[in-house]
């Protein structure tokens, strides 16, 4: 039988926080960790658990904090958390955008006037189309998170609008979805437009077309440092995770709480690990 390779773990480099769970206002049929509005099986966290989990990454170094779900603009305490994260380190959180109001920009744009470290705002859009955006993520999403876009850049930040690739034709435009989406911001008056696209994981509501998987051979003379895994971990529901791909799942806990307990190798198993290693993806805004 071939063994399941293992990445090293380096140095913590970025620590992600998975603040609600898998609760979510939104049922989106990627999602990677099947998140809904009903029985999440993955609980949200308390802002103890969360603060704890940062001040055991700044002792550590950490360069980067991120926050996802879920949906974080569910969490009564995340613009607390983020103002906590935000004494350590910069700062992003992953969000549908539908939460994002005026009030909630003008207290995001704040906190990122009080910081020395920088206040990034991922929102999540799959078309410029609201149709189409809408069959995958849900009525009134794309109205939503386009105003949430707005919201942010007339308040000096600049948001990342983050798209998969599930819309993606088999014979994109000339120029692809990348730029589809950069035209798309440039009409809405956003002056510098920032664009990350995610492929397709086939786990959560995409799991049933599982892919390869990954095998010592392959990774012979594979420079670790490319995948996340190796400078990532994640605190969420159950403990310590290696990837925020992976979080909640058995094979990849790594700990039951402590982060050090956590930075050990970790088992590359899952065809997300492949699709990782072949697409050179990173979770992470670069």
């Amino acid at each position: 039988m071939m063994r399941t390779p293992v990445a090293p773990f380096s140095y913590l480099s970025t620590l992600w926080v998975q603040v609600t769970g898998t609760w979510c206002n939104l049922q989106c049929l990627h999602c990677i960790n099947a998140s809904g509005p009903k029985n999440p099986w993955l609980k949200r966290l308390d802002a103890e658990t969360v603060k704890r989990a940062i001040r055991e990454a700044a002792g550590f170094g950490v360069k980067e904090i991120y926050f996802t779900g879920g949906e974080p603009f569910l969490h009564d305490d995340i613009l607390e958390l983020l103002a906590f994260a935000l004494r350590v380190a910069p700062t992003t959180v992953l969000t549908n955008g539908t939460g994002i109001h005026a009030t909630v920009a003008n207290a995001l744009a704040s906190l990122a006037r009080q910081t020395p470290y920088s206040l990034e705002i991922r929102v999540s859009v799959d078309d410029i189309d609201p149709e189409r955006n809408d069959r995958i993520r849900g009525k009134g999403a794309w109205a939503k998170a386009v105003k949430a876009i707005q919201l942010l850049h007339a308040r000096g930040l600049l948001p990342i609008l983050t798209a998969t690739e599930i819309l993606q034709e088999s014979a994109p435009e000339e120029g692809g979805l990348y730029q589809r989406f950069r035209d798309f911001l440039l009409s809405l008056g956003i002056d510098k437009p920032r664009v990350k696209i995610m492929p397709i994981f086939h786990i959560g509501r995409m799991a049933g077309e599982e892919g390869p998987l990954l095998t010592e051979e392959m990774l012979q003379g594979f420079d670790f440092s490319l995948l996340q895994c190796s400078e990532t971990r994640v605190v969420a529901d159950g403990g310590i995770y290696s990837c925020p791909i992976l979080v909640g799942l058995k094979d990849a806990r790594l700990s039951e709480e402590r982060l050090e307990d956590s930075f050990t190798p970790c088992r590359l198993y899952h065809s997300a690990c492949a699709t990782c290693y072949q697409t050179g993806m990173t979770c992470k805004n670069s």
